[in-house]
């Protein structure tokens, strides 16, 4: 069985590209449209890394990453790292992000390459 990677974005588009690219590369996908539903799909699961976007409707991607690393329910998940992939790139929402317990940062539009190539990092 591959590593499983969860998928945070509430753009459909931008979700089926990031599973396309994933399972091209031999990962499972979970997917999410927010962070609220994301938290929802935790429980049992074994998920290997986090791709999530920063806005999202109902629970953005800074307060998922609190919720994940801070409450007693996801302790299980507490060192998943997680990658934010996101159209901000401002200094301070890139420092909260780190402050919360993001691994890495990277900016849309992406290249499914560079994508892959940080999530293998991030697994070794």
């Amino acid at each position: 069985m591959g590593k499983t990677i969860l998928v945070i974005d509430d753009s459909e588009s931008v979700r089926q590209l990031l599973a396309f690219s994933l399972k091209e590369n031999g990962y499972d996908v979970v997917e999410a449209d927010n962070g609220k539903t994301a938290l929802s799909k935790l429980s049992g699961a074994k998920i290997n890394l986090i791709i999530c976007d920063v806005n999202m409707p109902e629970m953005d991607g800074i307060a998922f990453v609190k919720a994940l690393k801070n409450d007693e329910a996801y302790a299980a998940h507490r060192f998943t790292p997680v990658i934010m992939l996101t159209t901000e790139s401002g200094e301070d929402k890139k420092a909260e992000g780190k402050e919360a317990g993001v691994k890495a940062w990277m900016v849309k539009p992406f290249t499914p390459d560079r994508l892959i190539s940080a999530v293998q990092k991030l697994m070794a």
